[in-house]
C-alpha cells in the first residue's frame, strides 16, 4: 500500500499544501516550528475522527478554531490519493469539514471514488455530506464487480460522523478495507527510552507500542513465535552495535520480563538500566522494523536523537528494508549525517512563507538536481544553507504563482 499523494488545506499551518508522487521512504526537513510534527498529525487527526468522531477529534486538539488555518474562513479539506497495491487502481478519498449554523463541527463533503480504467469518469464508491448520501451497495465485492454495484441512499448516525465508519456493509469491499487500515494503522513513534529500559509484566505483546514501553514483552514474543526475525535483529546489533553480541528476553520468577544485553568481552551479561542510549533506540528501532505485521504507515520523528552520526546510514538502510515489505515510512530529521544517507527523490523541504508552510520536493530545485548529481550530498548542502535557500525560493514563485 502506497500513499501517492496529499492535499491539505486549512489545517493549523498548512492553508493550502500538495505532495505529490510520494515515495515509499519520504524525509521531511525544515527549521523548528514549521509544521514537521503537524504534518504527521494529520493522520492521526484522521484517525482519531474514524475511531470516534469529527467533534471529538477536534476538541482534541483544542477545538475547530485551534486547528483551523489562523485568518481562514473556508473550510479543512483533506485528499488523499493512494493504490492498495502495485496492480490496482489508484483510490481517492476527500473529506471536508467545517462548521454548520450551530457552529458545530460537521462533515461537509466526503467522497471517495476510484478510476475504473484508462478511459472515463472515476466511479464514485460514496458520496456523502452532512450525513447522507449514496453508496454502493454489498454488490461491490471487488474491482471486477462494479458494473453490477448500485448506489443507494444511505444515513449515519450523526454529520460529524465519517461514512467509512458508519456503513458497516463496507468491509467487504477492498478499496475501503484499505482505506480503513491505512487511517487505523497509522503509527508514530514517540519512544520513550527509559520506559523501553523498564521491566514489564510477563504479558502477552505482538507489536511495539508508540512509547516502547513494551519492549521486552515484544522482544520475548518475537523469541517465542518469530525466532528468525529475533535472530535477524540480533545480526543487525552484531553489525551495527560495537560489543553487543546477543540479546535475551528474560522472565523473572516475579512475573517480569527483563531485557539483558551480551558484551562478548564479558561473561555475565547485563541489564538494559546499563545500556547507552543509543543502543537501546537502536534495539527498538529494529524491533519496529522487522515486525512480521509491518504498519501501512510509519512516521517516525527525529531518529538520529540518541544515536551516534555513524550509525544513522545503516538506520535509513533499515527503513528501506521495512518498505521492502509494504510498509510506507516518512521520517522528519534535522540531521544533515541521515539527510547524507537518503536519495534525492526521497526528500521535502517544509518552509514557512507569511506564516504559512509549504512542502517542496528537493527533486524539483534545478541547482540542487545539479549539484546533487555532481556528487555534493544533501545533508551538506542543508548545512550549507543552500537546500533551504532553493526550496525558499520555489515556495515564493509557487505562491506567486496561485495568486494570478
Amino acid at each position: 500500500m502506497q500513499i501517492e499523494s496529499l492535499n491539505i488545506k486549512n489545517y493549523r499551518v498548512f492553508h493550502n499544501v500538495s505532495v505529490d508522487n510520494l515515495p515509499q521512504m519520504a524525509v521531511f526537513m525544515g527549521q523548528n516550528g514549521v509544521g514537521k510534527t503537524t504534518f504527521f498529525d494529520v493522520f492521526g487527526f484522521l484517525n482519531d475522527c474514524l475511531s470516534s468522531n469529527v467533534r471529538s477529534a477536534l476538541a482534541k486538539r483544542g477545538g475547530y478554531n485551534e486547528v483551523i488555518s489562523r485568518d481562514q474562513n473556508e473550510d479543512m479539506h483533506f485528499e488523499i490519493k493512494f493504490r492498495p497495491s502495485p496492480d490496482e487502481p489508484i483510490i481517492t478519498y476527500e473529506l471536508t469539514i467545517g462548521l454548520n449554523e450551530a457552529a458545530a463541527p460537521v462533515v461537509k463533503k466526503e467522497v471517495m471514488r476510484f478510476r475504473r480504467g484508462q478511459h472515463g469518469a472515476p466511479w464514485k464508491i460514496l458520496d456523502f455530506a452532512y450525513g447522507e448520501g449514496v453508496a454502493a451497495d454489498g454488490s461491490l465485492q471487488s474491482y471486477e464487480t462494479v458494473q453490477m454495484a448500485t448506489r443507494k441512499r444511505q444515513k449515519v448516525a450523526a454529520p460529524d460522523i465519517l461514512a467509512i465508519k458508519g456503513l458497516g456493509q463496507f468491509e467487504d469491499f477492498p478499496a475501503v478495507a484499505s482505506l480503513r487500515r491505512l487511517i487505523e494503522d497509522w503509527y508514530v513513534s514517540d519512544f520513550h527510552i527509559e520506559g523501553a529500559r523498564e521491566r514489564q509484566q510477563a504479558d502477552y505483546s505482538e507489536s511495539l507500542s508508540r512509547t516502547g514501553d513494551n519492549l521486552s514483552q515484544v522482544a520475548k514474543y518475537l523469541y517465542d513465535n518469530h525466532r528468525d526475525r529475533f535472530d535477524s535483529i540480533l545480526q543487525a546489533m552484531r553489525e551495527r552495535v560495537p560489543g553487543v553480541n546477543n540479546v535475551e528476553a528474560k522472565l523473572t520468577e516475579d512475573g517480569y520480563v527483563i531485557l539483558r544485553f551480551q558484551d562478548g568481552r564479558f561473561k555475565n551479561p547485563f541489564s538494559s538500566k546499563f545500556v547507552s542510549d543509543g543502543t537501546i533506540k537502536m534495539f527498538t528501532y529494529l524491533i519496529l522494523l522487522r515486525d512480521p505485521n509491518p504498519h501501512a504507515l510509519l512516521c517516525v520523528e527525529e531518529p538520529e536523537n540518541q544515536l551516534y552520526p555513524e550509525l544513522l546510514p545503516q538506520l535509513a538502510e533499515e527503513f528501506r528494508h521495512y518498505t521492502d515489505v509494504g510498509g510506507q515510512v516518512f521520517i522528519s530529521t534535522h540531521s544533515p549525517d541521515f539527510l547524507n544517507a537518503i536519495r534525492l527523490e526521497e526528500l521535502y523541504c517544509l518552509v514557512k512563507i507569511n506564516g504559512y508552510t509549504d512542502i517542496i520536493c528537493a527533486s524539483k530545485l534545478p541547482l540542487i538536481v545539479s549539484l546533487y548529481k555532481e556528487g555534493d550530498l544533501l545533508g551538506e548542502l542543508w548545512q550549507q544553507g543552500i537546500l533551504l535557500t532553493e526550496a525558499t525560493k520555489e515556495a515564493h514563485n509557487l505562491q506567486k504563482e496561485s495568486s494570478q
